[in-house]
């Protein structure tokens, strides 16, 4: 890129960055609008599926097909716009259409889109809605008079709603699936624009999806807290057996060693479960906050009745985590403890090893100075023999010497001779191993 300034070149991905803030932007609406909103749970092999699957789609209406890289995509087709997203672990799909129907819900924005390729979508569903947009005179809304004609649109159910963006709406709905499989939200336009509507249907929409994929997080804590209670009394046997005097530490530590690998094994393979359920609540908290409510008097609003419901089961997923977290440390504080025990037992044995080491090493020592001392008597007894065999072969052979004489003066000069020899070998010796 050309610059009008001698500067440094571009980092290879500023212009990234710097347009991620333009990234998933919302539509902007003509009203009327109905919308239809998909959450599909996929694996990996199933993005790289409806990534084609969309291009199909395009390539169908003549519409130039996402990029391969990108995760999003927003087009106007014939008769609807789509809006495409892929996220960590699902892809949403939301479809508009612009008109009022006589029904509501019955006659949804995904009738406008083709059959067979609606039927081909891959994933799992976790969350379907509808939404519509009118104006107070098509359904002749006053806000001043009673609400429960609004359960006839939610078959029959309880209605929560509220004024939202600064009471330029109102926000209808019941957080149920119908018999179509659907949730519904119903939004009376009193003064909208069509930014203000693209940006308030994307956040309820992303309030009901993060709603559902906080609390996937939910069944797991119920399943796992039975393991909890199991694993923390089986640590409470261990340590109320580590203060009996005879017990045995090895068999405790082997204990210790299998219950710690099977909590780590729980938290490992929970973990991240957990905390995206935190950060699902935490975005879920935010679109709320972004929606502005208002009260309408005599109805719950929209963020009471999801905190209600919602925190009671993110506060179980947080106990759950933080009680394995705890009783992972535990272990390891009592497997520490044993550790150390067992180490002062084997420093023990070691030290009264070497004693006994040591006392066996005296005992050789003194054993072979008194061979030592044999040894010098032996061989100064067969020494002074020897000279008395010469000193009479010599006597034989005309020398005037006296052989037993000779042989008994020897014997002092032969002591003495063997003693400094010995030292001498000792010496050697000493100096050699130093």
């Amino acid at each position: 890129m050309t610059t009008l300034f001698p500067i440094p070149s571009n980092h290879p991905q500023r212009f990234v960055l710097h347009n991620e803030v333009h990234a998933r932007a919302p539509f902007n609406l003509d009203l009327p609008v109905r919308a239809s909103h998909l959450a599909l749970l996929l694996s990996s092999e199933q993005k790289t599926q409806e990534r084609q699957h969309l291009i199909t789609l395009c390539e169908r209406f003549g519409i130039t097909p996402p990029e391969k890289e990108v995760d999003h995509f927003s087009a106007s087709f014939n008769s609807f716009k789509i809006r495409w997203e892929q996220h960590g672990e699902f892809s949403t799909y939301s479809f508009y259409v612009h008109d009022t129907p006589k029904d509501l819900f019955a006659d949804s924005a995904l009738k406008r889109v083709p059959v067979d390729w609606l039927s081909q979508l891959t994933g799992q569903v976790i969350v379907a809605a509808h939404a519509t947009i009118v104006s107070v005179t098509d359904i002749d809304y006053d806000e001043n008079a009673s609400l429960t004609s609004f359960s006839a649109y939610f078959a029959g159910n309880p209605v929560i709603g509220s004024k939202v963006t600064g009471g330029a709406a109102s926000v209808f709905t019941d957080f149920r699936i119908h018999v179509d499989g659907f949730s519904r939200f119903l939004i009376v336009n009193h003064d909208l624009r069509t930014e203000q509507a693209g940006r308030l249907l994307q956040r309820l929409f992303e309030i009901e999806v993060y709603r559902v994929m906080a609390l996937l997080a939910f069944p797991i804590a119920r399943k796992l807290y039975p393991a909890l209670k199991k694993c923390d009394h089986q640590l409470y046997t261990i340590t109320n057996a580590m203060t009996l005097p005879d017990n045995n530490d090895g068999e405790l530590l082997d204990e210790l060693t299998t219950l710690a690998a099977k909590v780590e094994n729980y938290i490992s393979s929970n973990h991240l479960r957990f905390a995206a359920a935190n950060a699902y609540y935490q975005l879920v908290e935010q679109r709320i906050n972004d929606l502005r409510e208002v009260r309408i008097q005599g109805i719950q609003t929209l963020g009471e009745f999801i905190k209600r419901r919602l925190e009671p089961a993110i506060n179980t997923c947080e106990f759950i985590s933080h009680r394995f977290t705890l009783l992972s440390e535990r272990v390891s504080n009592a497997s520490q403890l044993l550790r150390t025990r067992v180490d002062i037992i084997i420093e023990k044995q070691n030290q009264g090893l070497l004693t006994s080491m040591a006392l066996r090493a005296k005992m050789q020592l003194r054993m072979q100075q008194m061979v030592e001392s044999i040894s010098m008597v032996a061989i100064t007894y067969y020494a002074a023999s020897l000279i008395g065999k010469i000193a009479e072969a010599l006597h034989i052979a005309g020398w005037k010497i006296n052989p037993e004489l000779i042989e008994g003066i020897s014997i002092p000069f032969i002591l003495i001779i063997f003693v400094i020899s010995t030292k001498r070998i000792h010496k050697i010796i000493a100096n050699t191993t130093e």
